[in-house]
């Protein structure tokens, strides 16, 4: 299995966290997003995960380190791949093109998710969706009787289906998508101007290929500061159901009370505050005489007198 990662986006709706990090690597509960992607597909997945493909901006050779220690850690080999133009879904997939063979996820890396199933490798595709309250902004499904996908349709402004697409995909055949997906580049299909993922699938599907969903039950999204706190605060909670241990042994913690939960990275230092409920500090940050509830605080960062909530300070604040 392999997990193909598109990531070039600027992530300009972060900003100014991501004038010094790309997007995807913004922690959440102390690990880039990105990272805790990769685990959780790896997760679902049931079956050893052999390659992870990003497809990056030219972001620099400690963000290309990163990513590579990120497939590693799930025992895969990583590989790094760019797109310098931003043409669309399709087109950011294809760029990984030599690693497009075989089953495959593809994951776009601002999405996190909370699932019960295990992917059933025996299905041509699986599409993974949400049931959500107002379709209009989404993409969706629909489906027939037997529950497999009749339809892709983008942005409805009438009510056709509520099952949201997610950005994660599945393929069986990882050759037969990259073949649909340059058919698209080499007769200029374009929808508003990109060469998009929809557009293959619905090639795949008129060709007789089954879309059955996968349907997740949370979906997190990371595409700005608010939804990125709220992902911090949703995941904390997944991460103690878990039990999972998330104050590290070397952070030094002072005259304070700790709210759970709350995630404290190595070599953090805590004195005279409260932390918590949902909060994620840093390694190495510093937090004195303050209140932090419901925010991120990222590495080597310093919030001094302060009472803050709601919120995101960046590394080396």
């Amino acid at each position: 299995m392999k997990i193909i990662v598109p990531m070039a986006g600027m992530g300009k709706r972060m900003r100014p966290h991501t004038l010094t990090v790309p997007k995807p690597l913004i922690p959440i509960a102390g690990k880039p997003i990105v990272q805790r992607l990769v685990e959780d597909i790896a997760r679902v997945c049931g079956e050893a995960v052999d390659e992870v493909a990003f497809i990056i901006g030219r972001f620099g050779a400690e963000v290309e380190k990163s990513l590579v220690k990120i497939a590693e850690s799930v025992g895969a080999k990583g590989t790094i791949y760019y797109q310098d133009e931003p043409l669309g879904t399709a087109h950011a997939i294809l760029c990984a093109k030599d690693s497009l063979s075989g089953p495959l996820v593809v994951a776009f890396a601002d999405t996190l998710f909370k699932a019960d199933f295990t992917l059933d490798s025996s299905v041509p595709g699986t599409i993974w969706v949400q049931k959500v309250e107002d379709p209009k902004p989404f993409g969706v499904v629909k489906l027939n009787e037997q529950g497999q996908i009749t339809d892709f349709v983008e942005k409805p402004e009438t009510f056709v289906s509520d099952l949201a697409i997610i950005g994660i995909y599945y393929f069986q055949d990882g050759e037969y998508l990259r073949d649909e997906l340059q058919y698209l580049l080499d007769n200029d299909i374009k929808d508003k101007g990109e060469y998009q993922l929809t557009n293959a699938l619905e090639n795949m599907k008129n060709k007789g290929t089954i879309f059955v969903p996968g349907q997740v039950t949370e979906w997190l999204d990371c595409g700005n500061k608010d939804a990125t706190v709220f992902t911090n605060q949703r995941y904390l909670e997944y991460l103690k159901e878990r039990g999972e241990k998330l104050v590290a042994d070397s952070a030094t913690i002072t005259n304070s009370v700790l709210i759970e939960p709350v995630y404290i990275g190595e070599n953090a230092v805590i004195t005279n505050s409260v932390v918590g409920p949902h909060v994620s500090i840093g390694s190495k940050s510093n937090v004195r005489d303050s209140r932090v509830s419901n925010s991120i605080v990222q590495t080597s960062a310093s919030v001094l007198n302060a009472a803050i909530t709601d919120s995101m300070i960046g590394n080396f604040a």
